[in-house]
């Protein structure tokens, strides 16, 4: 399916995509702001940036395991999005994937991840707590930034580094604990936790920076 295929298709609000296709291009379905359900079938293997960008009504997306990859902005702004499903065969959360899903709450991060990027859960200000598993070695630059709600957060033994701003504003964090396979952590990774009653950090860390 081509880039842009059905961008701003502003009154469609069902999709089915069938499974001749195997690859979802960027900005495909952006913009789609009434689309309420989607089917993605088990052909398809990449779903590209931003492709369903700003779909605002998208409450719910279960994504087969037939995916390997999933670009940055992805879903950013689907903002009536509560609940998706990720494939277990994903190593990188890209950067952005789910900026400003404000009604986020449902999200398991598969054992197949490594890394965390950019701002990929900012803003999602209904996750209220979040499991990291023990393949994930870097956390990047504000991956959690005002997840305002969030009270729980599990890091693996696995994690090396803590991104600059990763928890920035994360107010109703009250404790983490940082695992001893930490060696860095960046610039005000846990700026305004204002909650934040205990926080541990290991003898691991050989780097805070500024």
């Amino acid at each position: 399916l081509g880039k842009f295929a059905l961008r701003g298709c502003s009154s469609l609000t069902q999709l089915r995509i069938p499974s001749s296709l195997t690859q979802i291009n960027e900005y495909a379905f952006s913009g789609c702001t009434s689309l309420i359900f989607v089917t993605i079938p088990s052909s398809i293997t990449y779903i590209g940036e931003y492709s369903f960008s700003n779909c605002s009504a998208l409450p719910y997306l279960l994504i087969p395991d037939s995916v390997t990859g999933i670009g940055k902005d992805a879903f950013l702004g689907c903002s009536s999005l509560e609940e998706i499903i990720l494939p277990s065969s994903i190593a990188l959360l890209e950067g952005y994937i789910f900026f400003e899903c404000t009604k986020l709450s449902k999200i398991t991060i598969p054992p197949s991840v490594c890394t965390i990027g950019r701002s990929c859960f900012y803003e999602c200000s209904s996750i209220v707590q979040i499991i990291i598993p023990s393949s994930v070695e870097s956390i990047s630059d504000y991956a959690f930034s005002e997840c305002i709600s969030l009270r729980d957060i599990s890091l693996p033994s696995s994690l090396k580094s803590i991104g600059d701003y990763a928890f920035n504003k994360c107010s109703s964090l009250e404790e983490i604990t940082i695992p001893s396979s930490v060696e860095s952590i960046g610039p005000s990774a846990f700026r305004e936790c204002s909650a934040l009653l205990q926080i541990e950090i290991p003898s691991s860390v050989t780097k805070i920076n500024e």
